[in-house]
């Protein structure tokens, strides 16, 4: 098969053997394709890891590795040990875990489990879920990245005395601000310093958008909840002033270090960030403040189903994260430009594809 391949840090595009589908798994094609954050944290940062001896993602720079893990494939075959439930033939995706002989594997992320940047790779059938939607493939894959964000705002059960504020505006804050819209959640403040990633965060729910070149993002949450709107006067009257739950979703370091400083007392945050070089923490202050700090952590099975039927439906319009669509030969240059902010949320792999562009 064809497929972008990872090797001693850089991609190409190239022939590798076809993956064979082992016990439980199936063989699938990949249709679509989203590059991730993840993609290019898992590809730059070789020690990342090291601490890590789970064995579910492991980066040889010596061993081919097909990245990619938020897909859409249809079912071409199947492994022994298979209750071949899905017909060849049917639109696909699951949760990107792979189980292996040797243990669970991230898929995409280990050279045992290859990923959707290729024209063919495994999934687990136990875990597989069938796409019920006539939608784009290439709209059904960046399901996978609206269960992150989606998990955390779920998880954090956000209170009608407490106000968010989401810091930065990728694909994973965008799930948590489209999640807590539908949870009924507000005001949403969200913070970037790009202007076409804070006027696709008003699209998928947002209520206040900042830049922090202009105002610090906490001086503009005091400013939302000390506002003019009855309704939260009512609320300051009753509960005082709203507590604050901070959904870090930038990955760089200083960024969750900057919230610990600057954030109200008693302050809940959700770093789903987690900048892969580690970061330095004023714990003291985090103590004074009597923070409370919940590290990433993953979809859960049940949040990410959620997530799928919620983008299959249409119910959630992903479609202002659509950037372009490129084929394996662009993906090199699409890695590339996946690291620029100003540039859109998701570009999509189709290995079938020759460059084409969408809106």
């Amino acid at each position: 098969m064809r497929a972008a391949v990872l090797r001693g840090g850089t991609v190409e595009a190239r022939v590798v053997a076809d993956p064979v589908p082992g016990p439980g798994q199936l063989l699938v094609r990949s249709l679509a394709c989203g590059i991730c954050a993840s993609d290019l944290h898992f590809m730059d940062h070789l020690d990342a890891g090291a601490d890590d001896d789970s064995g579910m993602s492991t980066y040889d720079p010596e061993v081919d590795i097909v990245m990619g893990h938020e897909y859409c494939a249809e079912v071409v075959g199947y492994g022994p040990d298979t209750e071949r439930r899905i017909p060849v033939g049917t639109r696909v995706s699951s949760l990107p875990i792979l189980a292996t002989p040797t243990g669970r594997k991230i898929i995409g992320q280990n050279p045992e489990s290859p990923g959707g940047f290729g024209e063919y790779f495994l999934m687990s059938e136990a875990i597989t879920r069938v796409v019920a939607s006539d939608l784009p493939s290439e709209i059904v894959c960046v399901a996978d990245a609206i269960s992150v964000g989606w998990s955390a705002a779920s998880r954090a059960q956000v209170t009608t005395s407490e106000v968010p504020l989401v810091i930065g505006c990728g694909a994973i804050a965008l799930s948590a601000i489209a999640q807590l819209r539908r949870l009924g959640v507000g005001p949403i403040v969200a913070v970037d310093f790009v202007a076409s990633r804070r006027a696709t965060a008003l699209a998928m729910g947002a209520d206040v958008v900042v830049d922090p070149a202009e105002i610090s993002p906490f001086q503009a949450w005091r400013d939302v909840v000390s506002g003019p709107a009855e309704s939260m006067k009512e609320l300051m009257a009753v509960a005082g002033l709203p507590g604050c739950v901070v959904f870090e979703c930038v990955g760089v370091p200083g960024v969750l270090d900057s919230i610990i400083k600057g954030c109200e007392r008693g302050t809940r945050i959700y770093s789903v960030g987690g900048p892969p070089e580690g970061d330095h923490l004023h714990t003291l202050t985090a103590k004074r403040k009597g923070l409370n700090i919940q590290f990433g952590g993953g979809p859960s099975m049940d949040h990410w189903d959620e997530a799928f039927e919620a983008v299959c439906s249409g119910s959630l319009d992903v479609t202002p994260l659509l950037g372009q669509t490129i084929g394996l030969d662009e993906v090199a240059d699409g890695l590339a430009a996946a690291r620029d902010a100003t540039g859109p949320v998701r570009i999509i792999v189709t290995p079938s594809a020759q460059g084409r562009t969408t809106a």
